[in-house]
């Protein structure tokens, strides 16, 4: 019974309680938060942030670890978690700010702040300190960097202490603001007076346009006699467009492969790849557009998409291959993430691209050789650009500076600084020859590792509290949760459906997107058969993730 005791409880006489009580302690906590978060009631279920609530279980019975080494375990969590999400989130974070992306962007940006101005107004209402607000606020939007923003906030003011009631609060107001998002889509459905098949039908069209695909494939007949005899690189010098000219058939003629130096005639056929507005303007220099069928007539070329593999070519332009002059291909566009990009010859490659080419069955196996296409080689993880972006976060996150009306300095702290880093590795780091490149599957094992700890860490630290907290009117906090939930959602669904004309299903995915709410943006999915309401997510989450941990911090420093 002693050693059973020693490794639940711990004892005095070993530090800590024990290596093996700690391991044993968080490895419960965690399988158990795991395992129960995959239980689902009414189709809901909580996920990873069981762990949570099992830690407070836990936490209330005695069964903890040492105080410093589970500040470290939560802190270090913290720093995985923020910084792969930030990693996921940056080659999009910049993109999403494009023309597309910008109306729902926007109102991202008020449900936000409105998030915030409820959460202020209650704190003044009721009376209770900031940090049980801030912890509400993050809980009712079920996010998890935003606690942990609050947490170090808190720390970096009060000299090392912690605030258990920012995690109390985060616990008891989480499953509300799981249910209070869906029962509030659902509230708009009928507030807004939604036609489902209507918006249906329009989103649809909506969310293809939306996408608007990056590349277009378009056969074009030469009939300006302004550009007879001039080359392809004369061309992109006249137009200044990104395009790429695939093949072209002379008069009478097979497909060949055009590179800079092809010169065009009136009468060739050529083949262009453009993003759909630079398409338009080609054809309207260089002649009409016509239907051809460029496989039937280009029966000994082969098109084939390439893995970039090679640390080396990692960050290079694509007119320093010289791929033309080397391997006899034409690379007419890239995929990355998932998107089509125009093959221009400034743009950089990144490990992990996949490269369309074209050319005769030999020449590609030779740019096959060129580029590497080893799946094997990405799925090495590149552990360098992730522990120096955490050391360069963690450094950004600890250098102090003034903000007006705050008595003392301000830092980003290690949920802010690794975040930003990050976010900049992710879109950048490429540029500078930094290989940065993860698969989904290695992201999300350090993202759930480093929450999994976070959380567990959190909730064995309010286990105490937690109890004797609901008993002495804590139970009010689910209401000031709710609200903070329900009252941004709604304003800024009738603001979203009103002012921004948004499509129902577009509108609930940004919504879902803008409370950082996984569960809510499943339920938005299944209302409709497109894709919109995912859209609405992907292009809004970036920017409110980085708002709501920055929101987060700023009303501790700012109200503490």
């Amino acid at each position: 019974m002693e050693f059973i005791n020693d490794l639940l409880w711990g004892s005095e006489s070993l530090w800590g309680g024990g290596v093996a009580h700690s391991v044993l302690v968080l490895a419960i906590v965690i399988a158990f938060g795991v395992m129960f978060g995959k239980v689902k009631i009414a189709g809901i279920s909580l996920g990873v942030t069981c762990v949570l609530f099992v830690g407070i279980a836990l936490g209330h019975f005695g069964i903890n670890i040492n105080e410093h080494l589970l500040h470290f375990m939560k802190e270090f969590g913290l720093i995985l978690f923020v910084y792969s999400i930030g990693l996921q989130v940056g080659p999009g974070f910049f993109a999403s700010f494009r023309a597309g992306g910008v109306k729902l962007n926007q109102l991202a940006i008020i449900v936000v702040l409105l998030g915030a101005i409820t959460t202020i107004s209650l704190y003044y209402i009721t009376g209770l300190p900031i940090t049980t607000m801030v912890g509400i606020m993050s809980g009712a939007v079920t996010n998890t960097p935003g606690l942990g923003a609050a947490q170090q906030a808190y720390s970096d003011l009060a000299g090392g202490a912690d605030a258990p009631d920012i995690a109390t609060g985060y616990a008891v107001a989480y499953p509300l603001g799981v249910i209070g998002a869906i029962l509030t889509i659902l509230a708009l459905r009928y507030v807004l007076r939604i036609n489902s098949k209507a918006e249906e039908e329009e989103a649809g069209i909506g969310a293809d346009a939306h996408k608007n695909p990056t590349t277009v494939r378009t056969s074009v007949e030469i009939q300006n006699s302004a550009i007879d005899g001039k080359t392809v690189e004369e061309i992109h010098k006249l137009l200044l467009r990104d395009f790429v000219i695939s093949r072209i058939c002379h008069k009478d003629s097979t497909p060949e492969l055009v590179d800079a130096t092809t010169i065009l005639h009136c009468g060739d056929k050529i083949l262009v790849v453009a993003a759909p507005e630079d398409a338009e303007a080609v054809e309207m220099l260089l002649g009409k557009k016509i239907e051809m069928n460029w496989h039937d007539l280009s029966k000994d070329m082969v098109s084939r998409r390439i893995l970039i593999t090679k640390p080396e070519l990692n960050g290079m332009r694509l007119s320093a291959l010289q791929i033309r002059s080397s391997c006899g291909v034409t690379i007419t566009r890239i995929n990355r993430a998932g998107i089509d990009l125009v093959a221009a010859g400034n743009l950089e490659l990144q490990l992990g691209d996949r490269v369309t080419v074209v050319g005769p069955e030999l020449s590609v196996a030779q740019a096959e050789k060129r580029f590497g296409n080893s799946l094997k080689r990405l799925r090495h993880p590149n552990l360098i650009p992730i522990f120096i972006g955490v050391a360069l976060g963690v450094i950004l996150g600890s250098i102090p500076f003034h903000l007006p009306g705050i008595p003392q300095p301000v830092k980003l702290g290690l949920a802010g600084g690794p975040l930003i880093v990050a976010i900049l590795i992710g879109r950048y780091g490429p540029h500078y020859k930094l290989v940065t490149y993860t698969t989904m599957s290695a992201n999300l094992m350090l993202r759930e590792i480093g929450i999994a700890l976070f959380l567990a860490g959190v909730g064995l630290g309010a286990g105490d509290n937690f109890v004797p907290t609901i008993l002495n009117g804590g139970y009010m906090w689910i209401l000031y949760g709710a609200l903070i939930t329900i009252i941004p959602l709604l304003l800024g669904g009738i603001i979203g459906k009103m002012l921004f004309k948004l499509n129902y299903f577009t509108l609930i995915g940004v919504l879902s997107g803008s409370s950082t709410n996984p569960p809510a943006l499943a339920f938005s999915s299944e209302q409709t058969s497109t894709d919109a309401p995912s859209v609405g997510y992907a292009t809004v989450y970036p920017l409110a993730m980085f708002l709501r941990v920055l929101v987060a911090q700023l009303l501790i420093l700012f109200f503490a």
